[in-house]
């Protein structure tokens, strides 16, 4: 891992795996590498009463009735799309769930405007079609079809920003399991292997952008992910991803429990006056998720351990914060700059130590970088 930028989950989780599937003794559906109650236990972490040798954290925190929805859904025919508010978790789900059940969760297509059928299904390499013609050695398969081949999970990113005739494609391949290749006179159909399935996910706040078609979404299981509004679930996922990130580049800076506290107080207040706002001009343009919050985290932790004697200060917390949610000038400045002078300097005066006040203090100074 150590020459990996970001190790996939099954490389990242390859010892907890394979202690995992060497102790799974329940049935597994179709080639699987653990069965459905292990992979539960891989995403969401292992209790006393499963009755394991060694404790399994937790990797995805949601309802476990989310997670059992979907490891159901992905050992039946349809496929499962997890939807919902951006950074909710969605792809790291998704991630995990391939993982576990196939050992691979590379299989992926990332969904935008410019996504084309071939990367769905198939592609050619010109130069071996120029030599010998079209064959299957000179075709180049897609990271789905190449998932059928396997009888494994293929995943497709923000399929909502994808054009009504890419997401068609999926159709065929949801419903007849097999991708035919008309090119070819023999040897001309893929069909899929058992195991295989599509996890896909989409940004509710994409919908009318491409909106699936009545005959695709028959084909999926919808999962609705939630926006995080429990704030120790929220400490918990902004505390694990940081904590991964600094163990990653090995770097080992305090996150003091009293500043992580101004962040997600911070970002309740912003997400109230949101709520309060009358017009798109009176809140950021940010979703203030908790995405979001790990980004502000991750950015003000690195500047304390590079430029600010290997210490998280508020000062850094608050320049990262205004960097990361002032997107339009002049428009987020200013909103942030009446939110600052409101909620969070009615915050530094009831506060009897100086962490509020350095915050308030940090984030003025940040504003007036942006003019």
């Amino acid at each position: 891992m150590s020459d990996l930028l970001r190790a996939p989950a099954e490389v990242k989780y390859a010892e907890e795996l394979a202690w995992l599937e060497s102790q799974d003794t329940d049935a597994k559906p179709f080639s699987w590498r653990l069965s459905p109650r292990m992979v539960r236990i891989f995403v969401l972490g292992s209790t006393k009463k499963d009755g394991l040798d060694r404790t399994i954290k937790q990797k995805w925190y949601g309802a476990p009735a989310l997670v059992e929805k979907a490891i159901v859904t992905l050992a039946s025919d349809r496929g499962l799309l997890l939807i919902g508010d951006p950074g909710t978790g969605k792809s790291w789900l998704a991630e995990l769930l391939s993982a576990a059940i196939s050992g691979n969760s590379t299989r992926v297509v990332q969904g935008t405007a410019g996504t084309t059928e071939d990367q769905v299904k198939y592609g050619w390499n010109v130069a071996m079609v120029i030599a010998a013609g079209q064959s299957r050695d000179s075709l180049i398969a897609s990271p789905i079809l190449a998932a059928m081949q396997e009888g494994s999970l293929g995943r497709f990113e923000e399929l909502t920003r994808c054009t009504s005739d890419v997401q068609d494609a999926l159709i065929s391949i949801l419903s007849e399991k097999y991708v035919t290749i008309p090119e070819l006179s023999v040897d001309n159909v893929v069909h899929a292997k058992p195991g295989f399935n599509i996890i896909a996910t989409a940004n509710s706040r994409d919908r009318g952008v491409n909106d699936l078609s009545s005959a695709l979404k028959r084909r999926f299981n919808f999962v609705h992910i939630p926006v995080v509004t429990n704030r120790r679930a929220e400490r918990d996922i902004v505390l694990y991803r940081v904590q991964d990130l600094l163990d990653r580049n090995r770097f080992d800076v305090d996150i003091p429990p009293a500043l992580l506290d101004i962040l997600l107080d911070t970002f309740a207040d912003l997400r109230e006056a949101a709520r309060g706002a009358t017009s798109d001009d009176e809140r950021l343009e940010s979703a203030l998720s908790t995405a979001e919050q790990i980004g502000v985290l991750e950015d003000a932790v690195l500047q304390g351990c590079f430029f600010g004697n290997n210490e998280l200060e508020p000062s850094h917390l608050a320049r990262s914060l205004v960097g990361t949610l002032v997107r339009r000038i002049p428009e987020d400045v200013s909103v942030m700059n009446k939110f600052w002078h409101a909620a969070v300097a009615e915050r530094a005066q009831k506060d009897d130590g100086a962490l509020w006040a350095d915050f308030l203090e940090g984030g003025k100074a940040a504003m007036k970088l942006h003019g």
